[in-house]
C-alpha cells in the first residue's frame, strides 16, 4: 500500500496537540483531513455545564458524526487523516462512567450501539498516538482558553488517560500503533518523517523517541 492511500488515526488526550499534527501529516502525504467536530457541536458547551445530564446525549450526538465522517472516508477511496478515531470515543464514555457522570444503563446502550456500527466500519491503517499526561493535557486546555473547556477537571483528565491506556494496549492487536512522547510541542513536519518511517518498518507497536535536526 502506498502511504497516500492511508487511512491514518491521529489520537490522544484533549489538548495534545492531534489537529496540529493531523494538518501537517495531511499537507505531508496529500492527503485530505477530517477535524473533530468542536466548532459545530450542538451539545458540547451544555456538557460541560451539566456534565452528569448532557454525558449520554453528547456522545451519542459525537457517535453519531463520528461514524459518518469514518463511512465517508471509506466510501470516498485513498487515504485520509482523521483527528480523533472513532474508536476514542468509547474510551470518553468508559471515563464518564468511572468518574459517576454517565448512569450504566446509559453507558450499556451507548456500547451496545457502537459494537452494532463497528460491524460495518474499516478499520485505520495507522493509529497515531500522542501520549500527553494528564497534568499536561490540563495546562494545554487552560493555555487554549476555550469558555467552554473551563469546567474541565485533573480527576477527570487522570481517569481519561487511564482508559486511553488501556484502549491503546487493546487496539494495538489488531491496529499498528505508533506512540509518541507529545510532552513538548515538536516540529510537526519532522514528526510527518517519523511516522511515515515508522510506518514501513511495520512491527504493531513501536514507541518514537524524539531527536531533533533542525535547528541544532
Amino acid at each position: 500500500m502506498v502511504l497516500q492511500d492511508l487511512f491514518i488515526g491521529i489520537a490522544g488526550m484533549i489538548g495534545a496537540g492531534k489537529t496540529t499534527l493531523a494538518d501537517a501529516l495531511g499537507r505531508h502525504l496529500n492527503l485530505p483531513v477530517y477535524y473533530e467536530p468542536v466548532a459545530d457541536n450542538e451539545y458540547l458547551a451544555d456538557f460541560y455545564r451539566d456534565t452528569r445530564r448532557y454525558s449520554f446525549a453528547t456522545q451519542i450526538y459525537l457517535l453519531n458524526r463520528r461514524f459518518r465522517q469514518h463511512q465517508e472516508i471509506i466510501w470516498r477511496g485513498g487515504g485520509a487523516v482523521q483527528d480523533r478515531t472513532i474508536y476514542e470515543d468509547a474510551v470518553f464514555a468508559k471515563a464518564l462512567v468511572r468518574q459517576n457522570l454517565m448512569e450504566q444503563r446509559d453507558y450499556e446502550t451507548y456500547l451496545s450501539l457502537f459494537r452494532h456500527m463497528s460491524n460495518f466500519m474499516c478499520r485505520p491503517n495507522l493509529i497515531v498516538y500522542l501520549d500527553v499526561r494528564p497534568e499536561q493535557s490540563m495546562e494545554r486546555i487552560r493555555g487554549r482558553r476555550r469558555d467552554v473547556e473551563g469546567s474541565v477537571s485533573l480527576e477527570y483528565l487522570t481517569a481519561l488517560y487511564e482508559e486511553y491506556e488501556n484502549f491503546i494496549r487493546d487496539i494495538a492487536r489488531s491496529v499498528p500503533v505508533i506512540r509518541i512522547d507529545w510532552a513538548e510541542f515538536r516540529d510537526v513536519e519532522q514528526m510527518a518523517d517519523v511516522v511515515q518511517r515508522e510506518y514501513l518498518a511495520g512491527s504493531f507497536l513501536r514507541h518514537v523517541q524524539w531527536s531533533p535536526v533542525k535547528g541544532a
